[in-house]
C-alpha cells in the first residue's frame, strides 16, 4: 500500500511539471515574439496545478503551501474570465472547478487518517521556518494580487513588469523555505528552480521592450480654411 508521503510526492510533482509546462509555453510564445506573451493555456494549466498543490499541501498539512493556492486558485479563474475563455470551457470543466476544490477542502475540514485540519494545525514545521516560507508565499501571492489589480483596471488580462519582479523575489524566498524545512520539500525545489531562471528572462524581455523607441504617429491636425491639410507628428 502505497505511503502517504509517496502518494504527496506523486501529486506535488505532477503539479509541478505542469507548472514547469505553463511556464515554457509563456517563454516560448515570448522569445519567439520578442516580447511577454501569455496565452490563455497559461491560466487553464495554472488552474488545474493549483488544484493539485492544495491536494499536495493538504497530504504535507502545510499551511503556507495549501493557504497561497487557495488564493491563487481564485485568481486563475478571474483571469480566464477577464480574457473571456472562461466560459468557451466545457460546461463540465467549469463545474469541477467549482466543486472539486470545495468539496476537497470540507473532507480536509472533517478530517481522515491521512490529512485533517487538526494534525497541520498541531504545527510541526519550526516557527522561524514557517515565518519565512509564509512572508515568501505571501510576496508570491502578491504578483497575483497586483496582477489581478492591474488587469482590472485595464479590463484585460496583463503580466507587467512588477508581476515578475515580484515573482522572481518570493521564488527566491520559497527556494529558502523549502530548503530549510525538514523534511527538505523536493517538490517546491524543483518548481520554483526552475521558476527563477524563467523570471528573470522575462524581466529582461520586458526591459528591452521598455527600451525600444516607440513608433512615432501621425496625427492629422484641423484643415484650414483655404482647404490644404497638414499634418502634425507627436510621440505617443
Amino acid at each position: 500500500m502505497l505511503k502517504t508521503e509517496t502518494v504527496a510526492l506523486v501529486i506535488g510533482l505532477v503539479s509541478q511539471v505542469l507548472f514547469s509546462s505553463r511556464i515554457v509555453l509563456q517563454w516560448v510564445q515570448s522569445e519567439r515574439a520578442k516580447r511577454v506573451l501569455v496565452p490563455s493555456l497559461f491560466w487553464q494549466i495554472s488552474l488545474v496545478s493549483s488544484f493539485l498543490m492544495i491536494l499536495y499541501g493538504m497530504l504535507r498539512h502545510d499551511p503556507v503551501i495549501l493557504g497561497a493556492q487557495v488564493i491563487s486558485y481564485v485568481i486563475y479563474i478571474r483571469n480566464l474570465q477577464l480574457l473571456g475563455d472562461w466560459r468557451k470551457l466545457p460546461q463540465v470543466f467549469r463545474v469541477a472547478a467549482y466543486v472539486f476544490p470545495l468539496a476537497t477542502l470540507a473532507w480536509f475540514v472533517v478530517g481522515t487518517p491521512f490529512f485533517s485540519l487538526n494534525t497541520m494545525l498541531e504545527g510541526r514545521i519550526p516557527r522561524g521556518v514557517l515565518v519565512l516560507g509564509a512572508v515568501g508565499q505571501t510576496i508570491f501571492l502578491l504578483r497575483f494580487v497586483y496582477q489581478w489589480l492591474y488587469s482590472e483596471r485595464k479590463g484585460e488580462s496583463v503580466l507587467p513588469l512588477g508581476f515578475w519582479v515580484v515573482s522572481l523575489i518570493g521564488s527566491v524566498l520559497i527556494l529558502t523555505y523549502a530548503t530549510l524545512r525538514t523534511p527538505v520539500d523536493v517538490v517546491l525545489i524543483l518548481g520554483n528552480v526552475f521558476g527563477v531562471v524563467v523570471y528573470a528572462r522575462n524581466i529582461v524581455l520586458l526591459r528591452r521592450e521598455e527600451a525600444r523607441p516607440k513608433p512615432l504617429a501621425a496625427v492629422a491636425s484641423p484643415a484650414p480654411d483655404y482647404g490644404s491639410t497638414r499634418t502634425t507628428v507627436t510621440r505617443q
